[in-house]
């Protein structure tokens, strides 16, 4: 049976994450939030996907028999196949009705009607979204303590999240971070300053690839960023990736995107993946395209919990769709809390030999005593937002000497 040693693989990414000159990025998605720590009756700070769609359906469905305008737009989603359960899937297929119902109506639904529905979605979002961590103690704050050592190469995060935890963090910590925008009172887009990266090196990159609660779109297509998280009448830029939103190079959206294909083809670049399921095929597109395009650039995806789960005695792969990218690509590793793909093979986490208690790797890795007819498990943990926030932390000084070496 095929295994892989973590320890190994951890001294690795230790070592290379300590490289100053190394571009390194970190792709912060959806389950990131689920992480941070919160009374129990409090938790999660931030639902998954599912279950905003849940509290969003029960705030907007009909409260009598009498249907309104937000069921007949769920009975158009699961006509359409979609799924009526996710939220992004519900939005998608709102604006795509949006742009063609200008002057008529679809599916018996009116411009207005869109118009109307839009605005109430994305305002039930915000209002799920526009939290604040708990503390100076989070996931997020460990991620930027240890962004902010002093590096040749600036680190650059993307996020498909809408929430605004990362700022929150950078600016707790006095980090000073560029996401695209220039100005205080509306601010604006700067394309330029994007592409060819007019940016002071000591500033943290921040992509936001699926906008944010406090980004908007006025009636002329202009899109400004706001201290605040109120409309104000002009509508929210919050959007899934599966709708293109707008095809033109001045959206943020193309343009985060096509940041993300530049940085994965930057010689030897690193991106960390937590939080992310795999799910967003555009998404998927564009990483493995920039992986095909530069075999030196390298992706390790910490993935929550098993890669496999029991149901009704049958084993049901739980990331399908990153298991058919990385089986193919030997620069898209996935490192699950029980196997891993690398190099193209599956295999258990497995120590060869005694662990050692150095430098903390341990606290990376879970024995599980064996059981009558199983071997003993070793579990690797960094797919928790949390742990990864742990080593990072544990990595400031490993980092902080290495580059004083230099």
């Amino acid at each position: 049976m095929t295994t892989h040693d973590p320890v190994k693989h951890i001294k690795f990414l230790r070592q290379t994450l300590s490289q100053d000159k190394k571009p390194i990025g970190f792709f912060i998605s959806a389950g990131c939030p689920l992480a941070v720590d919160v009374p129990v009756n409090e938790w999660p700070l931030i639902p998954d996907v599912a279950k905003l769609t849940e509290y969003i359906i029960n705030e907007l469905k009909s409260k009598s028999k009498e249907k309104n305008i937000f069921d007949k737009l769920i009975d158009e989603v699961t006509k359409s196949n979609l799924k009526s359960n996710n939220v992004e899937d519900i939005l998608s297929f709102l604006r795509g009705l949006k742009e063609v119902s200008v002057g008529n109506s679809v599916r018996g639904l009116t411009n207005e009607n869109l118009i109307e529905l839009e605005k109430n979605i994305c305002n039930k979002i915000v209002e799920k979204l526009e939290v604040n961590l708990p503390d100076k103690d989070t996931p997020y704050h460990k991620l930027a303590q240890w962004i902010s050592i002093d590096r040749e190469k600036p680190i650059e995060v993307f996020t498909t999240n809408y929430d605004l935890l990362l700022e929150e963090a950078f600016e707790d910590l006095s980090i000073p971070y560029f996401d695209g925008f220039v100005g205080s009172r509306q601010s604006f887009f700067d394309l330029r300053a994007v592409e060819d990266n007019l940016i002071p090196k000591h500033w943290t990159r921040l992509w936001k690839i699926h906008g944010s609660i406090n980004w908007f779109q006025k009636e002329n297509k202009e899109v400004y960023r706001s201290s605040l998280t109120k409309a104000n009448g002009d509508s929210y830029l919050i959007y899934p990736s599966h709708l293109k939103y707008e095809q033109s190079r001045k959206m943020p959206y193309l343009a985060l995107v096509d940041q993300l294909n530049r940085f994965l083809r930057l010689p030897n670049s690193l991106m960390i993946i937590s939080g992310y399921s795999f799910n967003d095929e555009h998404l998927n597109d564009t990483i493995l395209s920039a992986l095909k395009a530069n075999p030196n650039s390298m992706v390790i995806a910490f993935l929550f919990d098993t890669l496999t789960f029991e149901d009704s005695g049958q084993t049901v792969e739980r990331y399908p769709k990153a298991m058919q990218l990385a089986k193919n690509r030997n620069n898209l590793a996935l490192w699950s809390s029980d196997e891993a793909m690398i190099g193209t093979v599956r295999g258990k986490w497995k120590i060869p030999l005694e662990m050692e208690d150095e430098d903390n790797l341990a606290n990376c890795i879970q024995k599980i005593p064996p059981t009558e007819g199983s071997e003993e498990k070793h579990l690797l943990n960094l797919g928790d937002f949390s742990k990864l926030g742990d080593f990072l932390q544990a990595l400031i000084g490993y980092n902080q000497t290495r580059l004083d070496e230099k």
